[in-house]
């Protein structure tokens, strides 16, 4: 296993967190094999004043009840068909989070392959949320795994430059009034497995 990163490491505030993930490697071990990607896209979720968070004006669910806790744990949900997988950031009793959205492929290609067998291109396995998490092997079941352990973990990777993190609106979010406008995306400019 590659040395995860410090719980520290995720201490810090969302929208930093959000940047500070971009080129951090996240990988997956499962029966089948291990598979790696590094982060290039993430999405930053601020909780209670966020309309388009799950815990906007402090809701508390079954669901998002792992956000209230330490910040450095995995929270997944299901969205259609898809598993999205999300690192909560924020200090207890702040639901925050970080939506990964897409993963440039670094270990467990022919895993990646297998499990995404309608993608056309290597790119298309894991330039989203919902086919990141099918390439790595990460489901609903990983809700509440910290993310300094296997069987899935973040690690150093490569670094991103401050100039080559590019910040736009949020995707898919549409119904959340303001919130929709808000400049919470964050991507690796210029990699290819960005989703859009």
């Amino acid at each position: 296993m590659t040395k995860s990163l410090e719980k520290e490491f995720y201490r810090q505030p969302t929208l930093e967190l959000a940047k500070a993930l971009l080129g951090c490697l996240l990988t997956k071990e499962t029966s089948e094999g291990t598979a790696s990607g590094l982060i290039v896209e993430t999405e930053a979720y601020m909780g209670p004043e966020d309309r388009a968070a799950h815990s906007f004006e402090g809701r508390r669910t079954k669901r998002t009840e792992i956000m209230f806790g330490e910040p450095g744990i995995t929270y997944t949900y299901a969205m259609h068909t898809h598993c999205l997988f999300n690192v909560v950031s924020g200090e207890p009793g702040q639901p925050n989070a970080v939506l990964i959205r897409a993963v440039e492929p670094v270990s467990g290609q022919e895993l990646m392959a297998e499990r995404r067998p309608k993608a056309k291109t290597e790119i298309q396995w894991t330039n989203g949320p919902g086919k990141l998490t099918k390439a790595l092997g990460i489901t609903m079941a990983d809700y509440g795994l910290p993310l300094d352990k296997t069987p899935l973990w973040i690690s150093k990777g490569q670094e991103i430059a401050p100039e080559r993190i590019a910040t736009g609106p949020r995707i898919g979010i549409q119904n959340t009034g303001e919130a929709v406008h808000y400049p919470w995306r964050f991507w690796a400019a210029g990699n290819e497995f960005v989703s859009r």
